[in-house]
């Protein structure tokens, strides 16, 4: 009886390291891409949030509303003293913009 739960526990345990590599495997093959088109999707939502909430005045709730399709995982957050909008996919991809008298909303400066 001992001996049966031990085995299945070596099996769950190898089972647990071999999804955690092809995990890993999938991160590294897919991950550049991913944050780099995540990248450009948090960009244009929260600039479109940004304009919403601060130029139109609307709630950032109602904002969220008028997500493109493929936008689900975009989430956003608001700094009303520094009047901006963060848009981010957690642990993904990060952009904020912030109103910018005479300019309208505009995001920080790109990184590579």
């Amino acid at each position: 009886m001992a001996k049966s739960r031990t085995t299945k526990s070596r099996r769950w345990l190898w089972a647990l390291l071999v999804l955690a590599v092809l995990l890993a495997a999938a991160w590294i093959a897919w991950g550049e891409g991913l944050r780099k088109t995540s990248g450009a999707g948090v960009a244009y939502g929260a600039r479109v949030a940004c304009s919403c909430r601060f130029v139109a005045g609307r709630s950032l709730d109602d904002c969220a509303k008028d997500k493109l399709a493929g936008m689900e995982m975009i989430s956003f957050s608001q700094d009303e003293t520094a009047k901006s909008v963060t848009a981010s996919i957690p642990l993904v991809a990060s952009e904020t913009a912030r109103l910018e008298e005479g300019y309208g909303c505009v995001l920080r400066e790109w990184r590579d």
